[in-house]
């Protein structure tokens, strides 16, 4: 998995005890020189680099930390180069021209090259007094600043305290992250019960990390999970919509998806699908199919390089609540089309108390839905419309993923897609045709 000479895996005197719940005073970290690590400045980005080196060349210490070191590490390509070093944010600031200071409760720096942005951050230390924290044990202020040591105990995961040293191309440790690499261990720093009720986000971050480069948690790390999943209640649901994203869109979902419900915490982000899930479960029915053709789907696209677009994930993750609340009101005798916009309306405002969805993609989200009553509506200029519809081949698409997942929609499906494939007359001709009874009545009923 790591390719690393085996003597740096060797046990150390100086390393400290990894079920110490204290972070230690002091620590010799392990440094891997240039010689014998797998990481080469080629490999990083020359926007990074011109960070790294212009802190240096201002008399700062400069150094490569957290994911792209790890990612490096394991053979992957880091999506983003973080830089660490001791020069404050003002400092930062003052060095790089295209730079702003960014946040409040933890201070940031962004500095741009072209299209790049480079995210810097200074040395923090652990917070100090009780002002720094809230009373469920969060840090509300992490602007505390310290030496290098101090920014590594205070980090997450160890296979996230891991720094490159732009002055001698060295891999610097002080948690055992390599050890931790070497072995697939992802291990929270410290307490993991006081870590996780300082940031509650670091449970999302484990499993996605689990996900991701299929590691395993550790046993105090996985084992607290569950049992502080309700703390992400109290997180913002922006954030929690930015972490959403990030489990579902790295090119595992589906690995992701089965951690997320292992662990309860699901339940805590999609809290009408995870009860109609355990409703199913119960008895004994197949749960959320088409989330799981959705998931799936979603990983294939992005191993492609091809895109995709958040609004039509969460209409795959909300789509069970929404087609429940749909056939209800149309048992109510609403008509299809409204009952499909009062049931996306519905689902859409409870869910947004959790986990929010910006509007340009909640909007969108919404036209997938309420585009599926319309599509069994093909008589007159019905079909035409649907088809002028901005959004008609992200619902088209929609449509064949619930065929897939096991809807009674093939014949659906197979008119709409050679529909699209006529020219004016052709498509005329396929309209004169749905004439019979059966045709319809399509159109009187939900399909589900």
């Amino acid at each position: 998995m790591l390719s690393l000479n085996k003597t740096f895996f060797s046990p150390r005197n100086n390393r400290p005890n990894k079920n110490n719940k204290t972070l230690p005073q002091q620590c010799k970290p392990l440094v891997i020189a240039r010689p014998d690590h797998t990481i080469s400045c080629s490999q990083i980005n020359s926007a990074a680099l011109n960070v790294l080196y212009g802190l240096r060349k201002a008399g700062y210490d400069a150094y490569l930390v957290g994911g792209c070191v790890r990612d490096l590490l394991l053979g992957y390509k880091p999506k983003d180069f973080d830089v660490t070093t001791n020069a404050l944010p003002e400092q930062v600031h003052r060095i790089f021209k295209r730079s702003y200071v960014i946040g409040r409760r933890f201070k940031l720096v962004h500095i741009r090259y072209g299209r790049e942005v480079i995210e810097t951050s200074t040395f923090r230390a652990p917070p100090k007094t009780e002002r720094h924290i809230d009373y469920q044990g969060r840090i509300i202020r992490d602007n505390v600043y310290g030496t290098l040591e101090q920014d590594a105990w205070r980090r997450d995961f160890t296979i996230n305290a891991l720094y490159y040293n732009i002055k001698d191309r060295s891999i610097i440790d002080y948690t055992g992250g390599i050890d931790d690499l070497r072995t697939g261990t992802i291990r929270l720093i410290g307490d993991v019960e006081t870590r996780y009720r300082e940031d509650p986000v670091r449970m999302l971050r484990a499993i996605r990390f689990a996900g991701k480069l299929e590691l395993s948690l550790d046993h105090e790390t996985e084992l607290w999970i569950s049992k502080l999943a309700m703390l992400l209640k109290d997180i913002a649901p922006a954030r929690l919509f930015d972490e959403t994203l990030k489990l579902y869109l790295s090119g595992n979902a589906t690995t992701t998806h089965q951690l997320l419900r292992r662990y309860k915490v699901f339940e805590h982000l999609f809290p009408q699908t995870a009860k109609l899930a355990v409703h199913e479960e119960l008895n004994g029915k197949p749960h959320t199919s088409l989330l799981t053709e959705a998931l799936m789907n979603t990983d294939k696209r992005i191993y492609n390089g091809e895109t995709v677009t958040p609004a039509f994930l969460f209409a795959a993750l909300l789509w069970e609540p929404v087609r429940q609340s749909w056939n209800n009101y149309i048992a109510a005798h609403i008509p299809n089309i409204l009952a499909m916009q009062r049931a996306s309306s519905e689902v859409i405002s409870e869910q947004i108390q959790r986990v929010a969805m910006p509007k340009r993609y909640s909007m969108v989200t919404r036209s997938i839905w309420n585009l599926q009553p319309r599509l069994t509506q093909r008589l007159g200029k019905h079909a035409f419309q649907s088809l002028a519809q901005p959004k008609f081949r992200a619902s088209y698409d929609f449509l064949l993923l619930r065929n897939q997942a096991g809807e009674p929609l093939n014949s659906l499906t197979n008119w709409w897609t050679l529909f699209q494939k006529q020219d004016k007359h052709g498509q005329q001709k396929m309209i004169d045709t749905l004439t019979s009874p059966a045709y319809k009545d399509i159109n009187k009923t939900p399909i589900s």
